[in-house]
């Protein structure tokens, strides 16, 4: 008997279908199922044996693909495609675009979110510095306490509400380097960004990653990568486009589409990534195995004799590529450019002046600026409006980035000198005055940008600017 596989390859002209036969092995007895995957606490990791591979984490509940098959099936000179095609007969390939995943971090549930960058990182609509950590604590209308510390256990830098409960790497898209990946304290780190959510009063952590940087985690957890080394390059390949559509079939929470244990697909973060098992990643990417044109929750496990084909009509099936989307969360301000260090204040400049030429001047998101320098109330730093958002500067917070709205919490004033790219709806709140105590870290929950620098020793440096009247503001 032989088995086909239906393969989408997409080609500059389109797409086209042509069936590539499987390779003919003999028939294999059928195994009884268990968990949806392997089970990996029966003895561990995947043990080399000289002429024999053998699956410590036991060997699952036989549905799919075997990865000892195709270990054997690789060796033997099969592609990924046959491998496949051997397996999950009738399925076809198809292409997925940039995506993303959640992942909920079952290690993680019932603790608040502890977590740092080497290279700093974004929480809040603000920046935080290298290796200060962020704690968030969800909070039942869906957003999140933050309590910024120096490093995880020191003092406390400044604290606030947001209604977005995640931290970000300062850099967006996929693949930067070790020190902007998000690590726990105390714990491993991880691509993308960290959040936080609550399901029936309990707290759950989220990694919201894209899915190539989630499988160059998962597949050196659920294959040896030195198979690479043994002939077996392409049932890496195989393993990878299967943990990709089974990953993208999910979904099993409000907050989060899978989990990173057996319950799931085994994914440790960053811990075991491999150069061998992220090439094999990068040489599927975007390929999935489909059934009627959804993608297949395409079940596999370690069964030792080689597994056989199975029945797709018992998988379940996912969204159709087409219907995924680029959801991972983006702070709120629309372009995030760090600060060039490299640019020192020049004599008689202001901080926002250093800031604005720092992050590009009238080519960066806040565009060209509208009107001189102007005095936040009570005199506690100054703030500078630009066509397309306003820079905030104070002793305590440096520089920052703001949108109009949040301006208008600080001077409610303001809101005759609005350009015109600011919102029409944009009105000044009822605010009550703070006494002079309240700190204006709390007043500014949606800056979205800090620029480092020596701290103001007065609320002005430079020349004189003139004095805004001062107003009430939100003190909340």
């Amino acid at each position: 008997m032989r088995a086909d596989i239906k393969i989408n390859r997409r080609t500059r002209r389109g797409t086209r279908r042509r069936t590539v036969p499987t390779i003919k092995t003999p028939p294999l007895p059928l195994l009884v199922g268990g968990t949806a995957l392997a089970l990996a606490a029966a003895i561990g990791l995947w043990q080399a044996v000289p002429g024999q591979i053998t699956p410590t984490a036991g060997a699952g509940h036989g549905r799919g693909m075997s990865q000892v098959g195709a270990f054997d099936n690789a060796q033997a000179g099969w592609s990924a495609e046959e491998i496949l095609g051997h397996y999950y007969p009738g399925a076809e390939f198809g292409q997925i675009g940039p995506t993303t995943i959640g992942v909920r971090l079952q290690a993680q549930d019932d603790a608040t979110l502890d977590a740092f960058a080497a290279a700093g990182a974004q929480v809040a609509g603000r920046s935080i510095g290298p290796g200060e950590a962020a704690h968030l604590t969800p909070m039942p209308d869906g957003g999140a306490s933050v309590v910024v510390t120096a490093g995880c256990d020191g003092q406390v830098l400044w604290q606030a509400a947001t209604d977005d409960p995640y931290i970000y790497p300062v850099h967006a898209g996929p693949a930067r380097p070790a020190d902007e990946h998000l690590t726990l304290c105390g714990g491993t780190a991880y691509r993308g960004a960290l959040g936080v959510a609550m399901e029936e009063g309990a707290y759950r952590t989220v990694n919201r990653v894209d899915i190539d940087d989630y499988l160059a985690g998962l597949l050196p957890a659920e294959m040896q990568a030195n198979w690479a080394d043994k002939g077996a390059f392409e049932a890496l390949r195989a393993q990878a486009i299967a943990a990709r559509s089974y990953a993208l079939a999910e979904n099993r929470y409000p907050y989060a589409q899978t989990c990173d244990t057996t319950d799931c697909q085994v994914y440790p973060g960053t811990v075991q990534e491999d150069a061998r098992t992220t090439e094999a990643v990068a040489a599927t990417t975007g390929t999935v195995l489909l059934r009627d044109g959804l993608i297949l929750r395409s079940e596999y496990s370690a069964a030792p004799d080689g597994g056989r084909p199975a029945d797709i009509e018992t998988f379940a099936v996912g969204p159709a590529p087409g219907d995924l989307v680029e959801t991972l969360p983006v702070p709120a301000f629309p372009e995030q450019i760090l600060p060039d260090p490299t640019i020192e204040a020049q004599a008689g400049e202001s901080v926002i002046d250093t800031a604005y030429r720092r992050i590009g001047g009238a080519d960066s998101s806040v565009g060209e600026p509208i009107g001189p320098e102007m005095l936040l109330p009570q005199r506690v730093g100054t703030y500078r409006m630009y066509t397309n958002g306003v820079i905030v500067a104070t002793p305590a917070l440096g520089a920052q980035v703001v949108d109009f709205s949040t301006l208008l919490q600080l001077v409610p004033d303001a809101a005759d000198q609005l350009p015109p790219s600011a919102s029409a709806e944009l009105t000044a709140p009822e605010g009550v005055s703070p006494g002079d105590d309240t700190p204006l870290a709390a007043e500014i929950p949606a800056a979205a940008e800090v620029f480092p620098g020596p701290p103001l020793d007065e609320p002005v440096q430079g020349p004189e600017v003139p004095v805004a009247t001062p107003g009430p503001y939100d003190g909340e």
